[in-house]
């Protein structure tokens, strides 16, 4: 290196230097000279952990062969979730779930017509029937999903859907 260079090196990392000192709290300062203290910064605020309602139903629906099944929360349960969260947060999760499932019909409508599409507001749990005749039941109170799709295929266990990447999961799942 030259003597240029290392001239270069060391006045950039000095200007690095004075940057990160005039950047340093050192309280305010008042136009009279006396110095008060900084202002508290609030902490950030974090939505709070939801858990959602239970439902008001008891039933059970047993599913056999291949399926998606679409849940949706039951009338109850949809005013207790809209009561436990903020205006804008609801009409956001009901309006994705909307079309978020409106979606997944159509995909699985045009690519998969085979699989049947079982629709559930009224159910609490969704018993699924394997081809060695086990079973998995799933309590749709302990999914905190408001809404969702449970894809089945006997020779499988359940899987909830990532429903924004419903093409890409159907593939995989019911291919695989």
């Amino acid at each position: 290196m030259n003597r240029l260079d290392t001239v270069a090196a060391k006045s950039g990392w000095l200007v690095w230097l004075m940057l990160i000192v005039s950047l340093m709290p050192s309280g305010c300062h008042q136009p009279d000279g006396k110095q008060t203290a900084p202002l508290a910064q609030k902490p950030a605020r974090r939505p709070a952990i939801i858990e959602k309602p239970g439902s008001s139903f008891i039933d059970t629906l047993r599913i056999e062969g291949r399926a998606a099944v679409l849940f949706n929360p039951d009338s109850i349960q949809g005013l207790k979730i809209k009561a436990v969260n903020e205006k804008a947060v609801y009409a956001t999760i009901t309006h994705d779930c909307f079309y978020q499932m409106q979606n997944a019909r159509k995909v699985i409508r045009q690519q998969w017509p085979e699989i049947k599409v079982i629709e559930v507001t009224s159910i609490r749990y969704l018993l699924f029937v394997k081809a060695d005749k086990s079973t998995v039941c799933i309590d749709l109170n302990r999914v905190n999903d408001i809404c969702g799709i449970f894809m089945f295929d006997p020779a499988k266990n359940p899987q909830l859907v990532d429903m924004p990447n419903i093409e890409t999961v159907l593939n995989f799942y019911f291919k695989g």
